[in-house]
């Protein structure tokens, strides 16, 4: 019987070394229901077993790939394999770590998924979790993608929960770099590193953008910025929970590099990588912090117009008053006159002062003292 890795091999060779491969392209992600009995197979994207940095074969199977490692080589022709699923369920992730012999802790991560970036160690394998961003310029908005990375001494395998990241040019660069490729797992895990971080730049580019554009629609009173500012900070803070732990991951690389033995200039490549990753961070955490100043400017600039616009109906309000004020005067005034007259005009024959000679000149007297009277005090008071 085989043995791999100090243990002995239970997956058996497959009789046929040209068996049709399940890889589908790219764009024909399908999430597998739990209920399928669809083998591993059909989430493999890519598999390859390299050695000393050159590609030597596509294997038909994982478990070709399996016995291919398990060929009795000296440690410096020993191979590396590269395996990338995509979507697979949970049937199908258990599939794969049987045969890789994989941690059941970060089995269950990565078949759960939706998991912050971290990177844990079992045993003599590596589990690293990592979250991709890229920038839909049509919809303005960012999207989230995440991987989840297997790193064993002679084997790399990659999971993906969505379309992005897209790997493909991870391999290309690497195969493209023999010499980078020829450092083992570690290297790929650099790849992969280096192109999430990379792919930041987009984003950042993007939302400094909106940021710009948000600041001009503040200054002119834009009705809708208020919402469009509340959901550009939660992209922000979904990306700064992307990032942020990245620093500590990239850190916990660099200070078990020397302990695991890890080729000098990919610990410098990691650095390198590691600068890139505290620099997005910075600009992220800018963002945050001037979005949170914008929607401050906003709700003080919202607070003054709110306020001009009271003060200016309080205004229109008083003009009213005062029109008031006067048309109630004048009918107040002009109302006394009518009462005199109305009780004079009234057709009784015992009735006061009727036969008086003096009563129509009184009544007269009577109408305008009384309205001028009234006129005056009206006129104290400021209503006319």
């Amino acid at each position: 019987m085989p043995v791999w890795r100090g243990r002995p091999l239970n997956v058996p060779r497959p009789q046929q070394r040209s068996l049709p491969t399940y890889a589908a392209p790219a764009a024909a992600f399908e999430h597998a229901r739990d209920g399928e009995e669809r083998p591993a197979e059909a989430t493999v994207v890519e598999r390859a077993i390299y050695c000393k940095g050159k590609k030597l074969e596509n294997p038909a199977s994982i478990s070709e790939t399996i016995h291919r490692l398990s060929d009795g080589l000296a440690p410096a022709d020993r191979p590396m394999a590269w395996i990338g699923l995509a979507h697979p369920n949970a049937r199908q992730v258990q599939q794969v770590a049987r045969i890789f012999d994989l941690h059941p802790l970060a089995v269950e991560d990565a078949i759960v998924a939706h998991q912050r970036p971290k990177l844990e160690r079992y045993d003599d394998t590596l589990f690293v979790v990592l979250r991709s961003a890229s920038y839909d310029d049509a919809t303005e908005t960012v999207d989230f993608g995440e991987i989840h990375l297997f790193i064993g001494p002679d084997f790399v395998i990659t999971v993906r929960h969505s379309a992005d990241p897209e790997l493909a040019p991870v391999r290309r660069r690497l195969e493209a770099d023999p010499e980078l490729l020829a450092l083992g797992p570690e290297a790929v895990l650099y790849g992969v590193l280096d192109h999430v971080v990379d792919g930041y730049a987009p984003v950042l580019q993007g939302l400094e953008n909106d940021i710009d554009e948000i600041e001009a629609q503040v200054f002119e009173s834009d009705p809708s910025v208020s919402r469009r500012i509340y959901e550009l900070s939660q992209e922000v803070m979904e990306l700064q929970r992307a990032v942020k732990p990245l620093q500590r991951i990239l850190d916990a690389l660099d200070k078990g590099g020397e302990k695991y033995g890890t080729d000098p200039e990919l610990q410098r490549s990691l650095r390198d990588v590691a600068d890139h990753a505290t620099s997005v961070a910075e600009r992220v955490d800018g963002f945050r912090q001037s979005l949170a100043d914008i929607l401050t400017l906003n709700a003080t600039l919202v607070a003054q117009t709110q306020n001009e616009e009271m003060k200016r109906l309080a205004e229109v309000a008083n003009n009213q008053a005062d029109e008031v004020k006067k048309a109630s005067s004048w009918a107040a005034i002009l109302f006394t006159p009518t009462v005199v007259a109305g009780i004079y005009g009234m057709n009784f024959e015992k009735m006061p002062e009727l036969s008086w000679w003096f009563g129509y000149p009184f009544a007269l007297f009577l109408m305008f003292a009384v309205s001028t009277t009234m006129w005056l005090v009206f006129r104290r008071k400021g209503w006319l």
